[in-house]
């Protein structure tokens, strides 16, 4: 497809697409290069998949929107092409899985990794559920664990129980003159059958047949075409410009944590190729504002019920729309998202001006000043920086007056030792497979395909996803 570029009026770009070429499973297959394994938890993994056939067909279906763009990636950095299965370990490719220890996306980054490696988490977005964003980090992460172990079995148990804990077990064996290989190491049951899962699924994509598994055609070709615009607008009214489903729109572009695209100058969107053309070029004839949705703030005494009934929508999903828990307080002054009569400019304005404070990650709780107190200390305190609390809080002065609430949103919470001393504590269970680990990931429908005894794939969720949540299935 030539290059097409849409002016500045029409507030998108549509990147150029690579020509197509067949079949995608063959070339995955040919691109196998870490050593197979054998053994007892290979066989019990290739048995859980093959008595779930209908499971397999959901995770391949699910596949087949990322998985063009996802081996492309793995091809471009010299990986095994495995790598691009992962995934399936991971999420079963659900978007928009989320473990027990907030691990979310296709690639289960959990919140402090996919920070450390760029992936913001605000109240507009989290880009651990981005499909290009995500994969992007965890292949770069994959390098580094491969740079570290200059192995790829070893590279894997990093990414699934921390590069930390691996080392530490290579030395161990190290010391005891034992061999350093995956499966010479003592690590979690988690860990030992990571591989294994992910051996099983290569087995099923390179001969479905031999377990009873027929896997649907996917072609070696875009899904999606990458759409840029500057334009703030409803989700939902962006897949009507597409001319697709909601449910499918958000597929492609999980990330996305309000009913409104915004909190960037540029966004970046996914679209079907044809969808994607008619979204540009039917852009391009929108003057009209496309945003129904306002800021609104908290006034002193005022409740979430009330801002609701004025409104018109229950509390809960008012709650739900802001990403405010079940059990959190809400100051005053707190800005709200929360619909307006009709798309406007006033609202597109509104959202332009508002501070929103809500983070979609870890425990969120007020901190009451006192004398004394400054951001820098209560950052430290918490285990977040000054520059997140000043944020989440819409305060620039590092000083605070006493009894002033500060909001905190953290895994972190300060256990009084004897003697008065304080250390710290994490607040949740789990993430015992990332404290540098990353990702997992998006949940989709897919088109329609013909099925052949050859070629695809598909797998649970990991074991990484389901020891620590649910991944999708």
């Amino acid at each position: 497809m030539a290059d097409t570029v849409f002016t500045a009026a029409a507030g998108a770009d549509l990147e150029a697409l690579p020509a197509s070429a067949q079949d995608l499973w063959e070339r995955i297959v040919a691109g196998y290069a870490i050593p197979d394994i054998n053994g007892p938890l290979v066989e019990k993994w290739e048995r859980w998949y093959a008595d779930r056939p209908e499971y397999v067909a959901r995770m391949v279906e699910r596949s087949r929107r990322y998985l063009y763009h996802i081996v492309s990636e793995v091809t471009a950095r010299g990986m095994p092409t495995e790598i691009a299965l992962l995934p399936m370990v991971e999420s079963a490719f659900n978007p928009v899985a989320m473990s027990t220890s907030r691990a979310s996306g296709i690639w289960q980054f959990i919140p402090s990794t996919g920070k450390h490696y760029g992936l913001n988490q605000d109240f507009w977005m989290d880009s651990r559920r981005d499909v290009l964003a995500g994969t992007d980090k965890a292949l770069t992460y994959l390098g580094k664990l491969h740079g570290d172990f200059d192995d790829w079995q070893l590279a894997l148990a990093g990414y699934n129980w921390g590069e930390g804990n691996v080392a530490k077990a290579v030395a161990r064996n190290k010391a005891k003159g034992l061999p350093t290989t995956y499966q010479s190491l003592a690590m979690p049951a988690e860990t030992a059958n990571y591989l294994p899962k992910l051996q099983a699924i290569k087995n099923i994509v390179r001969d479905p047949e031999k377990f009873g598994l027929a896997l649907a055609d996917i072609p070696d070709a875009p899904y999606f075409a990458v759409v840029k615009t500057h334009r703030k607008m409803d989700t939902k009214f962006a897949a009507e410009l597409a001319e697709m489903s909601l449910e499918d729109f958000l597929a492609l572009n999980p990330q996305h944590n309000r009913p409104v695209i915004a909190g960037a100058d540029e966004q970046t969107l996914l679209l079907p190729i044809d969808n994607a053309e008619i979204f540009a070029a039917k852009l391009e004839l929108t003057n009209q504002p496309m945003v129904s949705w306002q800021a609104y703030r908290l006034r002193p005494n005022e409740t979430l019920l009330q801002v609701a009934a004025k409104y018109g929508m229950s509390v809960e999903t008012l709650r739900a729309v802001n990403g405010i828990g079940a059990k959190a307080k809400v100051p005053a002054g707190h800005t709200l998202l929360v619909p307006s009569q009709s798309a406007s400019t006033e609202a597109v304005a509104s959202l332009s001006e508002a501070v929103f404070t809500t983070v979609p990650s870890g425990r969120t709780f007020y901190y009451t000043a006192k004398r004394g107190d400054r951001l820098a200390v209560i950052a430290v305190r918490y285990g977040v920086t000054a520059q997140e609390l000043k944020a989440w809080n819409g305060i620039t002065s590092d000083a605070l007056a006493p009894g002033q609430k500060v909001r905190v949103t953290s895994d972190v919470v300060p256990v009084r030792k004897a003697g008065g001393r304080t250390k710290r504590a994490v607040a949740t269970k789990g993430a015992s497979k990332q404290t540098q680990a990353g990702a997992k990931a998006p949940v989709t429908k897919p088109v329609a395909a013909k099925t052949k005894p050859v070629a695809a794939k598909t797998s649970p969720a990991s074991s990484t996803a389901r020891a620590h949540g649910n991944a999708g299935g």
